[in-house]
């Protein structure tokens, strides 16, 4: 018997003891958090001890339905199943859904359906009153197969990604159905491409047991997307992108009691960290002929209801869970009473075409059998009505109009709402000035009577998870570096120092610290220089309604906060000249992610800035900016960065870097971009000849080893592409940032920490980054004074108008005259010299504005006209 014919057994396990299982019932019965040693016991009741448990199970769905407002209702979604393609490049062996494109051509297909077929059916679908379009594929059919590829390519698609958003705004636009996108294992990158055109997605986890992966002749041998470990990142990402979504389990492939249990606590710690997942599907595997599983018993009956029993208990009344009902052999009476609240897509048009051998139950039928169990069944849509409800950021303004036309004031579907196409396209007001006038003197004082937000514990994820998850990061390493030997080698060659040696004068302190700033002064000196530089600059923060959810951040509002303001073009624009007219050569913009601003927006800033003001060096939008435009727009980052270079951009900051390292960025941001992205955006910038800074925000969750990681990673950065301009230190400014509140991060930096950063920065990018650059901002005068003194050559600018860090808590204001930069480097004992952004001569002309105001401006504009 070959690998792909052997039928996976799980590895024998004794019974539950009575003992054991009476005492986890009554745990159940009590409303007592299970563990996974309970839960694998009670997984395992049968008979009496089962209706115990679906008993107990039910009263919580129960509670659930009743917090919910929709007490003694079962819903559904009214759907049909387009299988877009049916090629994949993984091989389960208990599937039936894929393929190989021989048989397509055969049969008569292509190797993706047409665009015309596709509508064909969501067309038959509306005539019928559906609302769903589930779009469901294989896993990157073009990495596996030369004739996916080819179709992609001969109908201008990069990928099947590009393909499937392209199909879901076709479907938005000429039928009116929602589309609830099944295509896989996602990045992070691919949720901001497809978020704006389908309300919810999914992918069931199936298991997190690794054997059912990595053994041969286990169900998931040989297919690369089906590691538990990458589908759990993807239901990471799927929470961090505000994504409502679907997964569950696949039970009876061969797992054992425990690893079950294992994998319904895993898909509770991913819902409890982010509230992302929208329902929980429990399915029963059914073996299939012609497939390496044809011989495997199917899951009994039995095994389905205590395994959405035991779900509904670990999953809580909140929980949504659904089984299959054309799975189940009409024992609906079954499911409802285990705890399920839910029976998924029901299509009148469409097969399951996964499990095509069995058809969907009559809607009558379903209605019937759900009354008599004291149920009224009722239609939802493919996004549940939570998320309805909830709207930003779960929702994208463009799709907000086709959901709002379906669902009632519950969030529920509307049974006879007329399904019909819709536009899909960017809201309607761009660029509208609204907000507050003052925020360059202050924050709302009157809205806001707390130290944080009225949603503060709904918009940044669950804290007590995010508390478990930041513990073992912010554990100090064991250094058991020779301090005086990596002094020596620092002085000797720092292009030589081991990690060990770079981790070692990273945790320096009093002599060995003086010592180490002394070195990285004197590499500073033979590198730059005794000229401190500067630059006349002004920052333009365009808007600060973001709904990412970045826990390090103040700046960030919602659109409705007493806080939140958006500048209108002109406004940027007249921001720009006034910025000018006092010497200014270049403005840094950056703003929030705001939902109704296009990812076109960004080239209209740049334009705006650069037709008022064709000499202004546009140092603008953050590589989280750069990718919001580019899913925003369907373009790749390379496309868009063109793009933007072509409306005037020159440069682009680099920030949104935090820590380039997934454990700690995880928990300061809900929703940013993984490091890997940053990576690549910033790489692309370089190869388009767009240059940037790079940055280190660091004092909150992290420690020495971070930010050694980080400094490597930007100087292999640096010695591939040449592109970084400085690396600028950020400390963390804790005073108003949520992560600190809720008590996870430290309080900032200390002086200690700042002057190891500063010196090791200049240390460990020699000789590839010249220019290390210290934040008045964050630091002082004084403390930027000490950073010059440890390796630092630059102030940074002037500002002019800064409010991120002012809204963060800084109390260093937001502005810095020609003259106080001058004092800072007077301070240090060193010259001081203005600079282009490319680190360039200034020009006289230019010089000659900035002295005549001192960098000055006449007044500040308010964001809102009086």
């Amino acid at each position: 018997m070959s690998d792909q014919d052997a039928v996976p057994q799980p590895p024998e396990a004794d019974r539950p003891t009575a003992n054991a299982m009476r005492r986890a019932l009554k745990r159940a019965r009590d409303g007592v958090a299970l563990d996974v040693t309970e839960a694998a016991v009670l997984l395992q009741a049968r008979g009496d001890d089962l209706a115990d448990l679906t008993t107990s199970a039910a009263r919580v769905r129960d509670a659930g339905l009743e917090a919910a407002g929709r007490p003694g209702v079962i819903t559904y979604s009214k759907s049909v199943f387009i299988p877009l393609t049916r090629l994949c490049r993984d091989k389960c062996h208990y599937c039936t859904f894929v393929t190989v494109p021989g048989k397509l051509r055969r049969e008569g297909h292509g190797m993706f359906m047409s665009p015309d077929e596709v509508l064909d059916i969501a067309r038959k679908g509306a005539e019928l009153g559906c609302k769903e379009a589930l779009i469901t594929l294989g896993d990157k059919p073009e990495e596996r197969w030369p004739e996916a590829r080819e179709w992609l390519d001969a109908h201008g698609y990069d990928d099947t990604i590009a393909y499937v958003r392209a199909i879901s705004i076709r479907i938005l636009e000429e039928t009116g159905l929602l589309p609830h996108l099944n295509p896989g294992v996602l990045s992070w990158t691919d949720f901001q491409r497809l978020k704006p055109v389908a309300p919810s997605m999914g992918m069931m986890l199936e298991t997190t047991a690794e054997r059912l992966w990595s053994e041969p002749g286990m169900p998931h041998y040989g297919s690369p997307d089906k590691e538990p470990a990458v589908r759990l990142r993807v239901l990471e990402d799927a929470g961090r992108s505000s994504v409502p979504f679907t997964s569950g389990l696949l039970i009876g492939i061969g797992e054992t009691y425990e690893e079950r249990a294992e994998s319904l606590f895993a898909l509770r710690r991913t819902a409890r960290s982010y509230h992302a997942i929208q329902e929980l599907i429990i399915q029963n595997f059914r073996a299939k002929p012609d497939t390496a599983m044809r011989g495997m018993p199917d899951a009994e009956l039995d095994d389905l209801v205590a395994t959405v029993a035991v779900a509904r208990h670990i999953m809580g009344p909140a929980g949504n869970i659904q089984a299959p009902p054309n799975l189940v052999d009409g024992e609906y009476a079954r499911l409802i009473g285990a705890g399920i609240d839910d029976w998924g897509g029901v299509s009148p048009v469409t097969i399951d075409h996964v499990n095509p051998e069995k058809p969907w139950p009559k809607l009558e039928e379903l209605a019937r059998q759900s009354g008599e169990i004291g149920f009224e069944l009722r239609e939802r849509l493919c996004v549940y009505p939570e998320f309805v409800m909830r709207g930003e950021p779960w929702l994208d303004p463009r799709l907000l109009p086709h959901v709002n036309a379906l669902a009632d004031a519950d969030g529920l579907a509307v049974a006879d709402a007329p399904v019909v196409g819709r536009p899909w396209q960017e809201p309607d007001e761009e660029f509208t000035a609204s907000g507050r006038t003052d925020l360059h003197r202050t924050i709302d004082t009157e809205g806001r009577t707390k130290d944080r937000r009225d949603d503060f514990d709904v918009v940044y994820g669950d804290w007590e998870a995010l508390r478990e998850q930041a513990v073992p990061g912010m554990e100090p390493s064991r250094i058991d570096g020779d301090v005086r030997a990596a002094l020596k080698q620092a002085a000797d060659d720092p292009t030589k120092l081991t990690d060990d040696e770079a981790l070692a004068l990273l945790h320096a302190e009093g002599p060995a610290l003086d010592a180490l700033c002394g070195i990285a002064d004197d590499i500073r000196k033979s590198v730059v220089g005794d000229d401190v530089t500067y630059i006349v600059t002004r920052n333009i923060n365009f808007t600060n309604v973001c709904y990412t959810g970045c826990r390090f951040c103040a700046f960030a509002q919602r659109r409705t906060d007493a806080d939140a303001y958006t500048l209108s073009l002109d406004q940027v624009a007249d921001r720009a000249q006034q910025a000018w007219d006092v010497g200014a050569v270049e403005v840094c913009m950056q703003g929030g992610i705001h939902p109704d601003l296009p990812g076109t927006a960004y080239f209209d800033i740049a334009k705006a800035v650069k037709e008022r003001v064709p000499g202004m060096h546009v140092h603008a939008f953050s590589p989280m900016e750069v990718v919001n435009g580019a899913s925003r727009t369907g373009m790749s980052i390379r496309e868009w960065l063109t793009a933007a270079k072509e409306a005037g951009l020159d440069s682009i900051p680099g920030t949104a870097a935090e820590i380039l390292d997934d454990e700690v960025r995880w928990i300061l941001t809900k929703g940013k971009l993984p490091a890997a992205t940053w990576i690549e955006v910033v790489k692309t910038a370089h190869e388009l000849g767009l240059r940037s800074s790079s940055t280190m925000m660091y004092g909150h969750v992290d420690q020495p080893r971070h930010w050694l990681g980080h400094l490597r990673t930007l100087a292999s950065i640096q010695q591939e592409t040449g592109g970084f301009t400085e690396f600028v230190t950020l400390p963390f400014i804790h005073t108003n940032a949520p992560v600190y509140l809720a008590g996870i991060a430290r309080p900032g930096p200390t002086t200690r920490d700042n002057r190891a950063v500063t010196a090791m920065a200049r240390v460990l990018l020699h000789p590839h980054i010249p220019n290390i650059q210290t934040s008045w901002v964050k630091l002082g005068t004084e403390g930027a004074a000490e950073m010059l003194r440890s390796g630092a050559n630059d102030l940074g600018g002037t500002l002019m108008e800064e409010t991120i860090s002012r809204m963060a808590g800084s109390s260093y204001g937001s502005y810095k005259s020609v003259k106080d930069l001058i004092a800072v480097a007077d301070a240090a004992g060193r010259p001081s010299k203005p600079r282009t952004t490319l680190y360039g001569e200034v020009s006289e002309e230019r010089v000659g504005a900035a002295r005549a105001s001192d960098g000055h401006l006449p007044e500040l504009l308010p964001v809102l006209e009086p």
